[in-house]
């Protein structure tokens, strides 16, 4: 009889926690972005493990040490896979972000389909999967992360090691026509279909998927109905669903409750004059839209006269990826526009966009999305974008309004009750943020309840439960408290 999966390990390109070198001493942060905040929680107090790079290539570094402590706090252990600089610019700055990022996001002309980058790519997969094979049992449930690993069962198997295997793409899966312009899209695909269990954000990534199996291996025959089927290729099969990633509903909106952030609200409101605020909130990344958005506030100013002096936006951009040049380049192009639209419409007593670059803690951008009455979420192409989700959590007054990409895959889901746009289409957004301006409460307050209604109830303990459910018939509940778990480490 087989026994049962009792320990979650979870791989991804990075840990939840980062080494960096500051005024000559090593430090560890807790990591960003939004694995990292889907994931914690889920793992928090109930063992297991996380396997990923610690993100230095120093060999100066005491990365097990700097670790232990975090790992101890965190309630699981961190195991890591050393990379060198090499690795580091081959798999993740070539392979992963030149080629996978740009064409995943529809965005192939940014692509850059080096040879190189591939053999990288593959070595550093294989170099993942066996620290996976040695740290872990039969027993383990393996859920492998994002675009970065999408070779670990294929290795697994290839090393003869038996592991259940799970892999979640955090990123949009192309059509076919795009998907085919890879180079190595036949073996890209193959790999894939070696998983037990492949999970998408969207219905539509998971269509993607199929009709790109379909072109690659007309022997597939995909059965099923609902958000998870069955592939099967002849000589094996896999399931692949659709699976919604969230966020910590209470967490965000129990920060936006507190006190403190109530009058951190209230202070910014009152330092913009208690205008009207629409706000953006993204990591600084070409795919986000930050220039377009920026473009079509000032079409809004244009078009909308009425407004001026009564709205402010405020852009918030995450640095990222602050070395490779494509970035430094988008973050100059965005700086120029702030000023352009600023020198253009601000008059004495009021400037139009407030432009912040930098990170900011969880509760300071508790105060921002519960002072805004509008939040703009408008990348050109996203996975899902948690961004909007955690806006409609920390609107606990019911008072806002969410102006949505149709191409973020929270549009699937938040579609009825957010304000859908098209974020090439300039006068469009202005005109929705023209529309959104003018609701009354309580058309504000229908459409708020109801979405934030819909986030708690598909919140992040949902979206690990429905995954671990297709891929193990477990839920997380199964994976017992730390305190009553027993297993070997290996």
């Amino acid at each position: 009889m087989e026994s049962e999966t009792r320990r979650l390990v979870v791989v991804s390109n990075r840990l939840p926690a980062a080494l960096s070198l500051e005024d000559g001493r090593w430090q560890v942060k807790a990591g960003a972005g939004g694995l990292v905040s889907a994931l914690a929680p889920a793992l928090r107090n109930r063992g297991g493990m996380w396997i990923g790079w610690s993100g230095t290539s120093n060999p100066e570094a005491d990365v097990a040490g700097l670790l232990a402590d975090f790992s101890s706090e965190a309630g699981y252990d961190l195991c890591t896979v050393p990379l060198t600089a090499d690795e580091v610019a081959g798999y993740y700055f070539g392979f992963s972000n030149e080629i996978i990022w740009p064409l995943f996001h529809d965005l192939q002309t940014r692509c850059r389909f080096d040879p190189d980058y591939w053999r990288m790519y593959l070595d550093v997969n294989f170099k993942f999967a066996e620290v996976v094979a040695r740290k872990t049992t039969p027993d383990d449930y393996i859920w492998i992360h994002d675009y970065h690993l999408m070779h670990q069962a294929f290795f697994l198997k290839s090393m003869g090691v038996k592991r259940k295997t799970g892999f979640f793409l955090h990123i949009p899966f192309p059509p076919p026509d795009i998907f085919m312009k890879l180079p190595w899209r036949w073996k890209l695909i193959q790999a894939l279909t070696e998983f037990d269990l492949v999970g998408f954000q969207t219905l539509q990534d998971r269509r993607n998927f199929t009709s790109c199996l379909h072109r690659l291996m007309p022997e597939a025959r995909v059965s099923g109905r609902g958000a998870v089927v069955t592939v099967d290729m002849g000589n094996n099969s896999l399931r692949v669903g659709a699976f919604p990633i969230s966020i910590d509903y209470n967490q965000f909106a129990d920060i936006a409750r507190r006190p403190e952030v109530a009058d951190r609200a209230f202070a910014i409101k009152e330092a913009l004059r208690h205008r009207k605020i629409i706000l953006g909130v993204d990591r600084l990344d070409y795919t986000k839209g930050i220039p377009e958005r920026i473009r079509s506030i000032r079409t809004m100013l244009h078009r909308y006269p009425d407004l001026k002096g009564q709205v402010n936006f405020v852009q918030i951009a995450v640095p990222s990826r602050e070395e490779v040049d494509e970035y430094k380049e988008l973050r100059t192009e965005i700086e120029q526009l702030v000023g352009r639209v600023n020198g253009e419409f601000s008059f004495p007593g009021w400037v139009p966009v407030h432009y912040h670059y930098r990170s900011f803690p969880p509760d300071e951008l508790a105060a921002y999305y519960l002072a805004a009455d509008t939040a703009l979420v408008t990348p050109l192409r996203d996975g899902m974008n948690l961004v909007a989700k955690e806006y409609c959590a920390c609107n606990v007054n019911e008072d806002g309004a969410l102006v949505l990409s149709e191409f973020a895959g929270a549009a699937a889901q938040l579609q009825k009750n957010a304000y859908l746009v098209n974020p090439y289409d300039l006068e469009g957004v202005a005109k929705a943020l023209h529309r959104v301006f003018h609701w009354d409460r309580e058309e504000r307050q229908r459409h708020m309840s109801r979405l934030r209604d819909q986030i708690r109830r598909n919140n992040i303990y949902w979206w690990v439960d429905s995954f671990l459910q297709a891929g193990i018939a477990r839920k997380l509940g199964d994976f017992p408290a730390l305190d009553t778990m027993t297993y070997e480490r290996g």
